[in-house]
């Protein structure tokens, strides 16, 4: 069995640094704590390979996870560094108890964003990680870790005083706009994201596992920002030969894979609510997501493995202890277990 997960950490930064502002430092007695409750979670859940994002000290996660017996850790970036001490921009990492054979950060293809009508010079807001890891059965697996772009606006007002109706309708503005920046960015990202990971499967045919933090609904019922890493069909096509190839580049979302059983129809006529991984006030969300290739898919003539249990470890956002939680994550952990087909 092969157990997968992706683990947002919020400001995983050791101190004396701090994240955006000199506010946010870790006491040493707070550090500990947050360092404790993820020891505790890979300790009872064990996962083979994590994906990980909100990374601002890698060596010191490196130091961490190596204890938990993860020898195979990677990064590709480094978070930017505002003033001395303060860092913004935190990067993705992986960690795994099975070889990573290869690391690269994926760029996007500038042809096509400028055929997009992007910049010839657009980039990802944080470099997605792709990780070469030799799986049982599997062999060379392509795992890429991401965490696209956020929902806050891209503009904001200047203006903290809003006292006549031009200040309110300029904020106002500048929100919608900005908020539908942010979404071309991270829909932006996710498409060309696809498009790197579709060519190198052509290239090496290997199996495919993107996880992460996607700061949106991934919605492959409507057209989203983001449905379309969920496609699976060539439109307005009707030759099957061209549909079955288009199936075997495509991803799949595990708790999709999970809600199914091997004959293709729900395991339960009432299936359980899809637990939220994120909160803002009351409302819950699902922006943490585990995608899988066809070799994953047990409608697939020819997969490996199939999606044996999805778990959301929330019980720190629903029901939190103070002495326990008070430095953990303000995600759920989204893990998968992966079982060889009978």
């Amino acid at each position: 069995m092969l157990k997968i997960a992706t683990f947002n950490l919020f400001n995983y930064i050791e101190p004396p640094f701090a994240c955006y502002d000199f506010e946010r430092i870790y006491d040493e007695q707070q550090w500990q704590k947050k360092q404790k409750w993820i020891r505790d979670y890979l300790a009872e859940h064990q996962p083979d390979v994590i994906g990980f994002q909100e990374v601002f000290s890698p060596d010191s996660l490196k130091a961490l996870v190596a204890e938990c017996d993860y020898p195979y850790f990677e990064v590709v970036d480094s978070a930017d560094v505002i003033d001395d001490y303060i860092f913004r921009s935190p990067v993705v990492a992986i960690a795994s108890r099975y070889p990573i054979t290869a690391i690269a950060a994926v760029m996007p293809d500038s042809d096509l964003a400028v055929s997009m009508g992007l910049s010839s010079e657009y980039q990802f807001s944080r470099k997605p990680l792709r990780a070469s890891i030799e799986l049982p059965h599997l062999g060379t697996t392509d795992c890429y870790v991401v965490h696209f772009k956020s929902k806050r606006p891209m503009l904001e007002s200047e203006d903290d005083e809003l006292a006549t109706t031009k200040a309110v309708l300029d904020a106002f503005s500048k929100q919608m706009c900005g908020s539908w920046g942010s979404s071309i960015q991270r829909g932006s990202e996710a498409a060309l994201l696809f498009q790197q990971m579709i060519q190198r499967r052509l290239a090496t045919n290997n199996p495919m596992m993107l996880m992460g933090d996607f700061n949106d609904v991934l919605d492959h019922d409507r057209d989203g920002v983001l449905s379309h890493l969920t496609m699976n069909t060539l439109r307005f096509n009707s030759d099957p030969q061209a549909q079955d190839i288009v199936k075997q580049f495509s991803l799949q979302d595990s708790w999709h894979l999970y809600q199914h059983a091997a004959n293709g129809v729900v395991a339960s006529s009432t299936p359980a609510p899809r637990p939220a991984t994120h909160y803002f006030y009351n409302k819950g969300s699902v922006l943490d997501y585990i995608l899988l290739s066809c070799e994953f898919n047990a409608e697939y003539q020819r997969s490996l493995y199939e999606v044996s249990d999805y778990h959301t470890y929330d019980r720190h956002l629903i029901n939190p202890i103070y002495e326990r939680d008070s430095e953990s994550t303000d995600h759920a952990v989204v893990q998968i277990n992966l079982q060889l087909r009978r």
